[in-house]
């Protein structure tokens, strides 16, 4: 059982700990803001008689700096990922290709251009692939024609 004691710390008993180990899967789904959040929040909350020791200390930064570290990776491999299929849609400039266009019309054509489109919810970005009016994304191209 959780108890709340007066300086706001949570303290759990030995049966809570054992069952984190094997509950590992709820923090997976807890993200880099909630998790620095989390951290603040005990920092300030923690009992100034009996405050954490330096181990634990350090252990806690370690994690932020591998949260941070492994956010870092993912944007790189993102951009790098991008770029690969930027450098791919270049090189289908004036050569034929058939797809699905974004209207899930079929599209057989040759490639005039190409664009990267920006989504604002989500800051992903998508390459696109415009063959006279219509577009498709690069990952909708079925066929690429030689010649």
């Amino acid at each position: 059982m959780s108890q709340i004691s007066q300086t706001g710390t949570a303290s759990f008993t030995a049966q809570e700990s054992a069952g984190q180990s094997s509950s590992n899967d709820s923090f997976s789904s807890v993200d880099t803001d909630s998790f620095m959040k989390l951290l603040i929040s005990e920092l300030q909350n923690q009992d100034p008689l009996n405050p954490t020791d330096n181990a634990e200390m350090i252990q806690q930064i370690s994690q932020i700096r591998e949260i941070g570290a492994t956010d870092q990776l993912t944007q790189t491999l993102n951009n790098l990922s991008n770029s690969q299929e930027l450098v791919t849609a270049s090189g289908l400039i004036g050569r034929t290709v058939q797809g699905l266009a974004d209207d899930a019309s079929p599209v057989d054509g040759v490639v005039d251009r190409i664009t990267v489109e920006t989504s604002d919810d989500n800051n992903t970005r998508s390459v696109k692939v415009h063959v006279g009016e219509k577009t498709m994304e690069i990952n909708n191209i079925r066929e690429i024609q030689t010649g």
